[in-house]
């Protein structure tokens, strides 16, 4: 599924009435309906208490669709008009007249702070003040009337995206945004859905096709796609019948220092359990002994004592993740930079090995092209500089990605893989998966996938979603805080099963 801007949302809604020669105000009609039927479905005529809030434009315009369906269905609503500013759109006033000619109620026009309604904990509120409209800083009542909202702490649904949030850029004012229990979303996710300081803001998203004009959709490339899993189940390559381990690869993982041998096993592990055919695990001698014995699958080479010195493979490797636990000494950064001179196998870097090249700017032109890069934050932070804000920090990866030929996996809880311009949005994973060595798996599987000749942008958005996606199955019999790093591994193999299941309508899917 596409991701697209707030600009190219509208370009989308133009393209609608141009070839279905209807108005802004039928397309309205048509989203608002689609909504006001999600909200009915769930409802079934509950008596609660309905507070719909609804701005001056279009968002509000929603809003008063929404509010007229629901009382001519016998709900209970009371209608608010958030004045913050004399400019109307036509097709909110049209609504705006049709509201009044169905009801005695009028809407309550809201123009300060005195005007701050009464919210019971029991009632339920509808967010329809701003959507992707908003393009300046609140006023300021109208910052106090979202934090009165957000007080009342009972469930509150926005429409498209919480009032309060831009598009394209952080909330002015972080308290000055609706927390919604659900967002209801208009034919394409937006991108603050999915990033930290914006993705806080709702805690469940529906997303609702509202019949946008298909060639359009299809033909506009958007900022990003969210992956989920129609869009990685092409990617897998099945395996022949006649196959042997030849034909699957033989990888290396290059890493660890004393103390930090657990890392390299991981993602052995991880590497193996997702198909590779052969994998050698390049590592100090003093993991020699838990290497061989934790992992019996995997082949060992060593180095110096302690920490790497002379990184030197005796085999071809088809691919090759370095830097978990190597640590950044004088030594090991020599070894890295020579390693990186000579090496023309495809390539994953982590941890340390991200460490090294921030500390050493000059390494990254040894990067053979297409190389993965697969930082936490504080490791994407030292490696592009700091960022003001997410859109900030997506800005300055893409230029990284386009400067250095290379594919970064921006961890995190919906990571995000970006190849120059375009953004690949995970949608699995859990909270649990915030623990030690998660990311060392994450390593292991995609040099895996790697390993069997995936492309890399392909390697490394398939094994984002399947890390995520063994997790989930994990965290099934964990919880969030018993997952640890090593179930995450037992999984994969589920993770590539899960593939292949279809959902059972009947029951609920658990996201």
């Amino acid at each position: 599924m596409k991701i697209f801007s707030a600009q190219q949302m509208r370009e989308a809604d133009q393209a609608t009435m141009n070839t279905e020669q209807i108005t802004s105000l039928e397309l309205m009609e048509r989203a608002a309906t689609q909504t006001f039927n999600l909200i009915h479905n769930r409802l079934q005529g509950s008596p609660i208490l309905i507070h719909v809030f609804c701005g001056i434009g279009n968002n509000g315009g929603d809003g008063l669709v929404i509010s007229r369906l629901l009382l001519e269905h016998g709900y209970n609503v009371k209608t608010y008009i958030v004045n913050f500013s004399d400019n109307r759109s036509k097709s909110f006033l049209i609504n705006y007249d049709r509201l009044k000619e169905i009801s005695k109620n009028w809407p309550i026009q809201l123009k300060s702070e005195a005007d701050l309604p009464e919210i019971n904990r029991e009632d339920m509120i509808i967010d329809a003040i701003f959507g992707i409209g908003l393009n300046r800083p609140l006023v300021p009542w109208v910052i106090l009337l979202i934090k009165h909202i957000n007080k009342a702490r009972c469930f509150t649904l926005s429409i498209d995206i919480p009032s309060g949030l831009y598009t394209d850029k952080a909330p002015d004012d972080p308290e000055g945004v609706i927390y919604a229990d659900i967002t209801v979303t208009f034919q394409l996710p937006k991108l603050i859905f999915f990033l930290p300081q914006t993705g806080i803001y709702t805690r469940d998203l529906e997303v609702i096709d509202i019949g946008l004009d298909r060639s359009f959709l299809n033909q506009s490339p958007g900022i990003g796609i969210l992956i989920s899993k129609n869009e990685v189940l092409p990617l897998y390559r099945p395996r022949p019948k006649f196959s042997h381990k030849g034909i699957y690869g033989h990888c290396a993982i290059i890493g660890g220092s004393y103390g930090k041998t657990g890392s390299v096993v991981l993602a052995t592990k991880a590497a193996l359990r997702t198909g590779a055919g052969l994998v050698t695990a390049y590592i100090p001698e003093c993991g020699y002994e838990v290497l061989q014995s934790t992992v019996p699958e995997a082949m060992v080479i060593t180095d110096n004592d302690d920490e790497l010195e002379d990184i030197k493979l005796d085999f071809k490797a088809s691919a090759i993740g370095i830097g978990i636990g190597l640590g950044t000494s004088i030594k090991t950064t020599k070894a890295f930079e020579e390693f990186l001179s000579e090496n023309k196998s495809p390539l994953l870097i982590d941890a340390d090995g991200i460490n090294i090249l921030a500390n050493n700017p000059k390494f990254l032109e040894k990067l053979p092209k297409n190389t993965i890069l697969t930082p936490h934050p504080k490791e994407l932070e030292r490696l592009i500089g700091n960022w003001k804000d997410d859109f900030d920090k997506i800005e300055k990866t893409k230029a990284f990605s386009k400067t250095h030929n290379c594919i970064i996996v921006i961890k995190g809880a919906n990571s995000i893989t970006v190849f120059e311009n375009q953004l690949y949005v995970n949608n699995n994973g859990n909270p649990g998966m915030a623990t030690a060595g998660s990311g060392d798996v994450l390593t292991g599987m995609i040099t895996g996938l790697l390993s069997q000749g995936y492309d890399p942008l392909h390697a490394a958005v398939f094994g984002v979603y399947l890390h995520g996606s063994a997790g989930d199955i994990a965290v099934q019999k964990t919880s969030f805080e018993g997952l640890i790093a090593s179930e995450i591994v037992s999984h994969i193999g589920a993770s590539f099963l899960e593939l292949f299941k279809t959902p059972n309508v009947e029951e609920p899917i658990q996201q």
